[in-house]
């Protein structure tokens, strides 16, 4: 049984491999059609018009039993169950795969289509809960004198190895601004070649040392069963190839959701409103992406063997027992049907940070959806990765730190220079720890078809998928075309409110109007809805008083006047009538010019008649009769005449529409031989003058 145990296990742990694969590469946005290994929806909108991968591999030892210093085993003699550091449980794991991607490539359809084929081969290892304390019992021998008694409990383990040939499609789901979602599919048929499992329930082994013969006993307990295809059944000669008959069908599905809150920066517009983005560059701050992978299983035809294991056998016997000879020491199995070899289903989360174009951060999470401890799962190892890079075109290079699992801290690196990628995931932590207990590595040639870096001809800032004018340097306003002058009048037509006519450049563009059409342009016109003249800035003259005389004639314009007398009012025969007649009835202190106070209310009565008339000039007459010297009534009828004219000054007449004389007795109206003529004689007068 010891030679079974060993046989097994430490084969397997010989090539035991991480059941992740490449690791840090796949975070690249230049990984091309990797990207479908861990989400189907990479490939769109991808930076790659096609990428073919001719061949590559990556493989992982990891588990949680043996810590190794790398640097030992290289040595000729190194043994791994000798030389190596056991770190035995109750429950160790071991766990694994190879993952060979053949002849594949990946295509971009167009902008929102893309599609991809691969060849694959994989193989998976998985020993979960076994009993290291146990098995550290079984690889130093059975000690002869010391007694012990380990429960070993439920253990499982398989090893599944398969082809696969896989179809992708992925599309873009949703492009609205700064958001961006893209999803995929895979489907694949699945070609099994090659599947091994075993299982135990309740297993106990418990050692009786015979001090004096050597040979103690060994009771085991519980239930043992393994199944296996036809080309695992000598462990000594294993041969992997495809198994007719053994087939399955398996399924990925992904979706990746970008967050672009710079989208204007990488947004064009053609003159029909179609956009365009370049496909050169990467456009989001920050990815998410969440995925589930291998759903699905590989049918053999075969049969399981379950045997009894509560067998009570010599010490030499036990550790001497090989497979074959199980139904010799624990009797017949029971045969039932082979169980199918189910897929390492897994949930993928990540998260990328673009930090500025060159300089990235990503943060990934597989999870394993697989029970491990159900028969002939192959399962992946739970994983949390953080992964600076660089990334560009050409070249890239990553530095992933992980949490795994079962093997803990793993720190590695990895780079792709164009068609070439090689990596580890581990090789930084193997490097400085002795007590490794995961490394991996990985390798492999592509060729690489990028998409191109849009043309600009002309330098004018503007793609030439949208430009107007290619050759012709250009504003992005006006799609990548020199903005025209149709009129050729300087004012380019996007400025111009009159592309068709020539205007000036202050009325953008337009020539400037007469709306009234009075001869005067509105930019003069300080009426230039209403015609008018250019002497008053093309306004009509006014008529403020209504009286048909236009205020630039009207010596009165705030008086109706008549035409004739230019706008002011005439002083009619009549009014001068009543004129004199008041100004008749003024009364003077005997032989003095001295206006008597009752007539104060004529005077009144006269400043308001002569108000009427605002432009109108009178002269002020003075007149005495003949009685006295005719130089003395000169002097008299002048010092009345400027008497009343002072007056009428003082009360509000402009003096310039005054004049005085005074015609001493020279001018009687009546005779001066009657007290009643010289009567009439002594007067005042105030007459209109006519110019």
């Amino acid at each position: 049984m010891r030679k079974l145990f060993l046989t097994i296990l430490l084969a397997l742990c010989a090539v035991s491999v991480k059941s992740q694969s490449y690791i840090g590469f796949l975070t690249d946005n230049y990984s091309g059609v990797h990207g479908v290994i861990n989400n189907p929806a990479n490939i769109v909108d991808s930076r790659f018009k096609t990428d073919i991968n001719l061949a590559g591999v990556s493989s992982f030892v990891g588990n949680d039993y043996y810590g190794v210093n790398f640097s030992d085993i290289f040595d000729d003699d190194y043994e791994i169950e000798d030389d190596a550091r056991a770190f035995p449980k109750d429950k160790n794991n071991l766990l694994g795969n190879i993952d060979v991607l053949g002849p594949a490539f990946m295509f971009n359809i167009n902008e929102r289509n893309s599609i991809a084929i691969y060849t694959r081969a994989r193989a998976f290892f998985n020993v979960n809960d076994i009993n290291g304390e146990t098995l550290e019992s079984l690889i130093n021998d059975l000690d002869d004198n010391i007694d012990f008694n380990v429960i070993q409990g439920d253990a499982y383990g398989s090893a599944n190895s398969w082809a696969e040939v896989g179809v992708t499609y992925a599309r873009v789901l949703m492009n609205k601004e700064q958001h961006f979602l893209k999803g995929g599919i895979t489907v694949k048929y699945l070609q099994g070649m090659g599947t091994a499992y075993a299982t135990g329930t309740n297993l106990a082994v418990d050692f009786d040392a015979n001090t004096t013969t050597s040979n103690g006993t060994v009771t085991t307990t519980g239930e043992i069963a393994y199944g296996y295809s036809e080309n695992l059944e000598d462990l000594d000669d294993v041969d992997i190839e495809t198994i007719s008959g053994a087939s399955g069908v398996g399924a990925d599905l992904g979706f990746v959701y970008e967050w672009r809150p710079e989208y204007k920066k990488y947004t064009s517009t053609d003159s029909k409103g179609k956009q365009f983005m370049p496909k050169d560059v990467n456009k989001y701050k920050l990815k998410f992406g969440l995925s589930l992978t291998d759903i699905g299983s590989v049918k053999y035809e075969g049969i399981e063997e379950r045997y009894d294991f509560n067998r009570t056998l010599t010490q030499n016997d036990f550790e001497d027992i090989d497979i074959d000879e199980l139904e010799r020491f624990y009797g017949t199995p029971t045969l039932v049907e082979s169980e199918k070899a189910v897929l390492p289903t897994a949930l993928h989360l990540n998260a990328d940070w673009n930090i500025n174009q060159r300089f990235y951060v990503n943060l990934n999470s597989d999870l394993s959806m697989t029970a491990k401890d159900k028969v002939n799962r192959s399962r992946v190892a739970n994983t949390l990765s953080l992964t600076p890079r660089f990334e560009s075109k050409w070249f890239s290079f990553y530095m992933p730190l992980s949490l795994m699992q079962h093997s803990g801290f793993n720190w590695g690196a990895g780079l792709r220079a164009g068609p070439l990628y090689i990596g580890s995931g581990s090789v930084l932590s193997v490097l400085i720890s002795d007590e490794t207990k995961a490394a991996d590595v990985y390798v492999g040639l592509k060729v690489p078809v990028y998409q191109s870096r849009p043309k600009d001809k002309d330098g004018d800032g503007v793609l030439d998928k949208v430009d107007e004018c290619p050759e012709t340097k250009g504003p992005e306003e006006n799609y990548g075309c020199p903005w025209p002058d149709t009129d050729g009048d300087t004012v380019l037509d996007k400025d111009d409110q009159c592309p068709e006519e020539a205007g000036e450049v202050e009325n953008n563009g337009c020539p400037w109007p007469d709306t009234d059409g009075d001869g005067l342009l509105d930019k003069d016109d300080s009426c230039p809805q209403v015609a008018g003249p250019q002497e008053n800035n093309g306004c009509p003259w006014p008529d403020t008083d209504g009286d048909g005389v236009l205020d630039k004639d009207d010596n009165c314009p705030d008086v109706p006047g008549t035409v004739a007398n230019n706008g002011c009012p005439e002083v009619t025969e009549e009014v001068q009538k009543t004129l004199n007649e008041y100004a008749k009835t003024i009364l003077f202190d005997s032989g003095k010019s001295s206006i008597k106070s009752e007539s104060n209310q004529v005077l009144v009565d006269i400043v308001a008649i002569l108000n009427e008339y605002p432009t109108a000039k009178f002269k002020v007459e003075g007149h005495t009769d003949s009685a006295g010297s005719a130089k003395l009534n000169q002097r008299l009828s002048d010092a009345r005449a400027n008497a009343v004219k002072n007056y009428l000054v003082e009360n509000g007449i402009d003096q310039f529409r005054l004049s005085a004389i005074g015609y001493g007795e020279d001018r009687p109206i009546t005779t001066n031989k009657t007290r009643a003529g010289r009567a009439q004689n002594r007067r005042v007068e105030i007459n209109l003058v006519n110019e």
